[in-house]
């Protein structure tokens, strides 16, 4: 299943989680945090587990939840919530390291057994840069035991408050120098770590081109997918992380080529010189895997 576009929707909205199977969106993450007042948390946590029970058997998305953050004192009513629906994963808000990690995923052993639910199968995606703190803990990840980390994405909103950054992008509408440290961090460690590395939402949605640059770039560095709060974005980012006939025809040739001369540690294709790294791109590329 692909893991392109991840989109928010808000949990306590009925009108747009009837919608959200219907947006393309390669995974839903329905948000029981900051898109939720506090008076209408217990409300969003029973329409959230009503939507994950009614799609299980038939979703063809991934069906995510994003609970309140460890030092809420609400995220365990979340789980206890939306558990029995049996989410394919949990976005962890605030993370502040490996250790936030597994004290979710002690809680979901408990739940997991308590719900009937296969041990180990409720992933977990860790949202990493919300104080500096946690941004400058990021590499801690890379090394950590963490069997449930399905990926790691980060975000600029609270920790540019944290700072207190008055902007986030530069004259040229590029990430200032915190922001793309830690953009890099993220990328890099969730490499290291052989889990996604997600690239963070783009906030004006109705900014398509600006969008359509973000994810074509988010792609060309090596994320694997992007975050989306408006379902007018979803296409946008599919297509962004879709790659072209004309590059999958490319790693074909490659692949082939070297499957040809196997003792080969350089070869030339349409007047290129092909080396074993783009061998492993153009695997990466046709998702083969050695």
């Amino acid at each position: 299943m692909p893991q392109r576009s991840w989109l928010f929707v808000p949990g306590d909205s009925e009108k747009k989680l009837g919608k959200a199977a219907d947006t393309g969106a390669d995974v839903i993450i329905v948000d029981l945090e900051d898109s939720v007042t506090f008076s209408n948390k217990d409300q969003a946590r029973q329409m959230a587990c009503a939507w994950l029970t009614e799609q299980r058997p038939v979703a063809q998305f991934g069906r995510w939840v994003r609970i309140n953050a460890l030092d809420s004192r609400l995220w365990r009513d979340d789980l206890i919530a939306v558990m029995p629906g049996a989410p394919d994963g949990i976005m962890l808000p605030k993370s502040a390291g490996p250790e936030s990690i597994q004290t979710l995923a002690a809680e979901l052993y408990e739940l997991e057994g308590r719900y009937g639910i296969p041990t180990g199968s409720t992933r977990i995606l860790a949202l990493v840069s919300e104080t500096a703190e946690a941004a400058i803990s990021i590499p801690s990840y890379a090394s950590a035991p963490l069997p449930r980390l399905q990926g790691l994405v980060w975000g600029g909103e609270d920790l540019s408050a944290a700072i207190g950054a008055a902007r986030k992008y530069d004259a040229d509408g590029r990430w200032t120098d915190a922001f793309r440290f830690v953009r890099t961090q993220t990328l890099l460690t969730a490499h290291a770590k052989g889990v996604l590395a997600l690239d963070t939402l783009h906030a004006d949605f109705a900014d398509t081109a600006g969008l359509k640059r973000f994810a074509e770039e988010a792609r060309a560095d090596g994320f694997g997918g992007m975050l989306a709060i408006h379902p007018a974005q979803v296409p946008v980012i599919n297509a962004a992380f879709t790659p072209s006939e004309e590059e999958l025809s490319h790693a074909r040739a490659i692949v082939a080529a070297f499957a040809a001369q196997p003792n080969a540690g350089t070869l030339q294709i349409d007047r290129r010189m092909i080396d074993r790294p783009h061998l492993v791109l153009a695997k990466r590329l046709l998702g083969i895997v050695d």
